[in-house]
């Protein structure tokens, strides 16, 4: 029995490497992509979309979203990802188009479409947000959101936030407040689930798409001696192998303006609502199964 799910993506590097994952595996069925301003602009990612499924030869529809966030002004990521959000490897110029439906018109009809969909969100909730304002029936046909962002251990963009909720705040709160369950892969799993530098070079002598990982890889300016991270993958390692993660159950708040905007709070507690929660955020991570699993599945794909 395959996974549905529909990526809210905004490609960069480890949403390439998320995508791949999800396009591949025969457990998960990818019903649609859509794209978001966030590492680079939306032009970027969408294009950035088409060219990895493109790549793998699939008929996966690709719907452009939000420009810029709700209230925030936007702030990219191409001092980490590049200009064009993927360097390192030549994907041509013969990648397709987007459909003409809108995002949150994709979304919208997508999920209409189908029975207890999985949203995977990898880049800025903007989308999402507006979604969910926008036809708020959707809900009910949402089985969950797996969604990378956030953080309870320190951020990557201030000491406090997360750059998927730091892009934009206003939508994560909105995502949050949702009612929909939501599993928070953030940075407490994503910077302990490092790409060894044995792994990135096995996959340059691996097959084809292992090439295009190491070139993509080896271009990605982010993570540390012991490795790189691939943050966005991670959301798909915990709907194949949920087993790997250690969870808690929270309230997670979205803080939106001064100068902790951006930083998810935990009531780890349970002492400010009642007890109740709104997400089951992840907190650790077998890191070493992690970097096994990326290799086998990369080893796979034609």
């Amino acid at each position: 029995m395959t996974t549905k799910i529909i990526m809210d993506t905004d490609p960069g590097i480890d949403d390439a490497a998320a995508l791949t994952m999800a396009i591949n595996d025969p457990s998960i069925d990818l019903k649609l992509v859509t794209a978001v301003a966030g590492n680079v602009t939306v032009d970027k990612t969408t294009a950035n979309a088409l060219k990895i499924i493109h790549f793998f030869g699939k008929d996966i529809p690709v719907a452009a979203g939000a420009e810029q966030p709700l209230i925030k002004p936007f702030e990219d990521a191409a001092r980490i990802h590049g200009e064009s959000g993927m360097p390192g490897y030549d994907f041509g110029n013969d990648y397709g188009e987007p459909i003409k439906k809108t995002a949150v018109e994709a979304l919208h009809d997508a999920i209409m479409a189908e029975d207890e969909v999985i949203l995977v969100p990898t880049g800025s909730y903007t989308n999402i947000a507006l979604l969910f304002s926008e036809y708020p029936e959707v809900k009910s046909h949402i089985k969950k959101i797996v969604a990378m962002g956030g953080s309870m251990s320190g951020g990557n963009m201030t000491s406090v936030a997360e750059f998927n909720v730091f892009t934009d705040p206003d939508a994560a709160r909105i995502m949050y407040n949702a009612g929909i369950p939501i599993v928070t892969v953030g940075l407490d799993v994503t910077l302990k689930a490092l790409l060894t530098k044995d792994t990135i070079e096995k996959l340059g002598q691996m097959n084809k798409t292992g090439e295009m990982l190491h070139a993509l890889i080896t271009h990605y300016n982010d993570g540390t001696d012991e490795g790189r991270p691939m943050h966005d993958v991670n959301t798909i390692f915990y709907l194949l192998h949920p087993e790997a993660f250690t969870t808690k159950k929270m309230w997670v708040d979205v803080q939106t303006d001064g100068p902790a905007i951006g930083a998810t709070v935990g009531d780890i507690r349970g002492a400010y609502h009642d007890g109740k929660t709104n997400a089951e955020v992840c907190l650790d991570i077998d890191a070493e199964y992690f970097n096994k699993w990326f290799l086998d599945e990369v080893s796979k794909m034609k």
